[in-house]
Formats: C-alpha cells, structure tokens, sequence
C-alpha cells in the first residue's frame, strides 16, 4: 500500500502543473477584471444586470452545475463502484427536468435577485427572508465544503503534496482565489468564468472519452470486460470481488444500504430545484423565455457531459485500477488526473487537471456570490435595515460576506479531506429538497399557504436533515467518516433525503393549517400568480 501511495503521487511534473494553474488563474483575473469595469449597481454584482442570453446563461449553468463532484467525484465513484456510481450522473442529470418543468420560468417572473424575492412576494417579508437566506446560507456551505475538499485532493497528487498541512495549504490558497474572483468581478466576471470553465471541462471530458473509446476500438462492452479484470485483480479482497458492470456494488450490501440508495436517488433528484446557486442563475437573463432557453441548453450540455463520465469512471478502473485510485492523496477523486496521466502523460495531466481546478474555482465563486448577496440582499437590506439600504451598502455588506464565507469554507474544507465529494455535494442536494423544494412549490401553487407554512416548512426542513446527518455514518461510525474515532452514527442512512424531504414537505402543511386562513396573502397571492404564468409585470419590478 505504501508503494502504490508513492506511485500515485509521484505522476506528472509538478513545475509544469503549476504552470498551466497559473496561466488559467492569470486568464481567468483578467476576464474578472475586465468585467469589474461595468459593475456599478447591485444588479450587475448580483445578476449581471440580467444582461445574459439563455446560450450564454445555460453555458453558465453548466459551468455552475458541473463541479469538481461531477467530474472528480463520479468519475472515482464508477471507477471504484461500477454502476452503483454512475446513478450519481443519472440523479444530477433527471434533476433538470423538474428545474426546468417547475421552477425556472416561475422563479424568473416572480423574483429579482434571490430566492427570498419569490418567498416573500405574498408573505410576511421579514421572517421569510430570514429563513430562506439561512438556508442559502447552509446549502452554500455544504456545497463548498465538497468543492474544497476537492480541491485539496486534486492539487495534493499534482504538486507531490502529502499529508493534512499541505493540503489544507491548498484549501486555503483557493479559497483566497475564490474571494478574489467574486470582490473583483460579482457576478457578470463570475458568469464569464463559468462559461469558460463549462467548455474547458466538456471539451477536456470529451477528448479523454474519445481516447478511452479508441483504445477498445469502440467497444464499450470490451471496456467494461477490461475494467472487470482489472477491479478482480485488486489486491484488496473486497473490491476484488466486486461486479462493476451490475447494480449492488455499493448499495446493494444490506437492506438499510437499498434504502440508502432510494434515500441518495430522492435527493438528487429533487435538490436542484432548490439549490440556491442555481436558482439565482435564472435572474440573470432578461426574460422568462430565455431562462427556459437557458435550462434546454445546460441540460443538452450536462447530459453530454455525464455520458463521457460512465466512459471515465470505466476507463479508470481499466487503465488504472482502484487500488491506485484509493492510495492518491485523493482517493477517488484522483481517479479522472491519473486516467488522463495514463492517456497523455505529463502534459495532458497537467492540461486537465487544470480543468479540474478550473471546475472548482469557477463553482466556489458562484456559490459564494449566491451566499453574500442572500445575506446582504435577504438579511443587511430587507431584516436589519428595514428595505432603507442604499445599493452601494448593500454591494459593501455582500463583499464582507464574501470574506466572511470564504474562510468558513476553507476551515470545513480542510476538516471535510478526504471524502468522496459527489457523496459530500449530495448532502448539499439534500438540505437543498428538504428545505427550500417544499416552499418554493406551495408558495408557487398552493393558494392557501401562508408564513407560518414557509417557516415551518424551511426550519423544519433544515433542521431536520442537518440533524440527521450529524449522527449518521457520514460524520461519524466508520473509517471513511468525517471524525472516523468518534461514534454518534444513530441514525443508519447517509443521506438523510428519504425522512428530511417528506418532512419539510409535511411541515409546510402542517404549518399552513396551524395558521389559519388570513387575509395577508390574498391579492399578493392572486397578482403572484399571474405574474409568475404570464411574465406580465415582470420587468416593471425589474427595472424598478
């Protein structure tokens, strides 16, 4: 095991790794910089100025959307766990549909910069506020936990970094490049970061997919056989006896792990249409039609791109096996750099790994940037300051923010090492469908719902799935735990979904009914309707 350590952080030229990071970071700042120049208002540092077209914008989504767990995390899941890993890219995928089917035009004609716009149309402004910004709040952690963790994996097998310090240095270093991207540029040099990074990254996924292909003349059915004899090699007697090509590797242990499975399915599947970060996307663009314009593009673009992720994964666990894989300084998440070494050497490590680290940055800044306008747009400026801050205090407020979260995320970043990200960024999809689904559909379709539901719906959700995975298997129980020596893993699932999803979605009713018919809502609730069906009034709010 040691000697496979060694050869697993020894690939490619260090020098040359840093060279090609560098060249991207120094491209990248210039396009930030560039786009600093017309971020004047809070609308260009929080939507752009709604000035994207839907292309551009579904670009932006996929560069969004696509993180280090799409590329670093289910690459490493198939590699090691066959098809039981690929229901990742399955879950992320069908996701879209319900985003595109339910929220996106909806969400574009009834809000204006976050989430909380759309809450508090027809209810009671403050709470609701206040609630939705702490869950943006939470789920922006989480997400930017996996993409940290990701990160100091992935610059750890590039650089020859061993060991919790050096990588943690890693954590920190992008979480610095992180708070400078969005201080620069706000969200119009944060969007053209991530239409950059979306082409880089299906572009670099598309070329190894090509070259994993030509090397078994086509066959898939030949690349699946290989990886088999591969994974049945392993020195490790429970991989070795693991089959990849059919469903059970991974979830299909016990009962409780099927269960588990379902749990995870639910909520990937659910979670995008709550997830902060991507909601705020679709403010971004001048009108509804091109926000659904924007969805048909990423999804053309994500499904592209997790098809070239099954080929990976298998490519992976054939050319270079899990047990490599497990032995990086990141293991799983190594697996996709040590198949791009395996294909094209140094120099097309170097290349796509730069992509990879690309992936993280353009992903930590959108979050971040969803994060501080939430606190600055939701709490400073609607809670605090009563709707009486000016632009220019809420822009300074959301720069602070942006501080403020990047060193939360390093500190959980570095604690979060390790872990398999697709797994931590599910976590993240589950707080996301427990908490904020439920809310954004009944306050959209339900007529009778009111405050009281929204908060039940969104404090009972959040607590309910943060709680339960804290004393899950995922903090603490098992070897590949967060805090491996500690044990409170009473609750048996990983993913919390199966329980915290029905639960918010119970507690909004609840809520609704604990309240009581009020008058509060009544015309706002009628006016919300019309507007979010027909667009009409739309860019008089806007442009007000």
């Amino acid at each position: 095991m040691t000697t496979l350590a060694a050869d697993a952080a020894s690939v490619g030229n260090p020098a040359l790794n840093i060279a090609i990071f560098v060249a991207f970071v120094v491209i990248t700042m210039t396009i930030v910089i560039r786009a600093s120049k017309t971020t004047k208002k809070a609308s260009d540092f929080y939507t752009g100025g709604g000035q994207f077209s839907g292309p551009q914008n579904g670009f932006a989504i996929a560069g969004d959307y696509l993180s280090a767990a799409s590329f670093l995390g289910i690459a490493g899941a198939i590699a090691v766990f066959g098809y039981d890993g690929f229901l990742y890219s399955v879950g992320f995928l069908v996701a879209w549909l319900v985003a595109l089917l339910l929220v996106a035009e909806l969400l574009r004609n009834t809000g204006r910069f976050t989430m909380a716009d759309v809450l508090s149309f027809r209810l009671k402004e403050r709470p609701v506020r206040m609630a939705a910004a702490l869950s943006t709040l939470t789920v922006s952690l989480f997400y930017l936990l996996a993409q940290m963790a990701g990160a100091g994996g992935l610059v750890a097998l590039l650089l020859n970094i061993d060991g919790k310090f050096g990588q943690g240095v890693v954590v920190a270093v992008v979480g610095v490049l992180m708070i400078a991207y969005v201080l620069i540029g706000g969200m119009k040099g944060t969007t053209y970061v991530q239409m950059v990074k979306a082409v880089l990254l299906i572009a670099g996924a598309g070329v190894m997919f090509v070259l994993v292909l030509f090397a078994v003349k086509g066959n898939f059915s030949q690349l699946i056989a290989d990886a088999q004899a591969t994974v049945s090699g392993s020195a490790n007697e429970a991989v070795a006896g693991r089959d990849i090509a059919a469903p059970g590797a991974k979830y299909g242990i016990s009962d409780m792990s099927k269960l588990d499975f379902i749990s995870l399915g639910i909520a990937l599947v659910l979670g995008t249409a709550g997830l902060p970060h991507v909601l705020m996307r679709f403010y971004t663009v001048p009108t509804a039609k091109e926000a659904r314009r924007s969805v048909t593009w990423a999804i053309a673009l994500i499904g592209a791109f997790y098809l070239f992720t099954l080929v990976l994964g298998y490519g992976a666990a054939k050319s270079v096996g899990p047990d490599k894989i497990l032995a990086a300084p990141g293991k799983e998440n190594s697996a996709a750099p040590l198949l791009a070494f395996e294909l094209g050497g140094t120099i097309f490590l170097a290349v796509i790994s730069a992509v990879a680290f690309a992936t993280i940055l353009a992903v930590v800044a959108g979050l971040a940037i969803t994060a501080s306008a939430s606190f600055a747009h939701d709490i400073y400026a609607s809670v605090i300051k009563r709707g009486n801050a000016t632009e220019e205090q809420q822009v300074r407020v959301s720069r602070i923010t942006v501080v403020v979260i990047g060193v939360i995320s390093i500190v959980l970043g570095i604690a979060a090492m390790g872990q398999n990200i697709a797994f931590l960024v599910a976590l993240a999809f589950a707080v996301a469908a427990s908490a904020n689904l439920p809310t954004l559909l009944f306050s959209l379709f339900w007529k009778r719902f009111n405050t009281t539901g929204a908060l039940f719906s969104i404090y009972g959700g959040l607590i309910t799935c943060i709680g339960l995975i804290v004393i899950s298997p995922a903090v603490s129980g098992k070897t590949t735990s967060m805090f491996p020596d500690a044990n409170f893993d009473f609750f048996p699932m990983s993913n919390p979904g199966i329980v915290s999803i029905p639960a918010g979605f119970l507690l909004a009713i609840i809520g609704t009914y604990i309240g009581g018919r009020r008058k509060e809502n009544a015309a706002k609730q009628a006016e919300m309707e019309v507007r979010s069906l027909t667009g009409v009034g739309v860019e008089k709010a806007v442009s007000h």
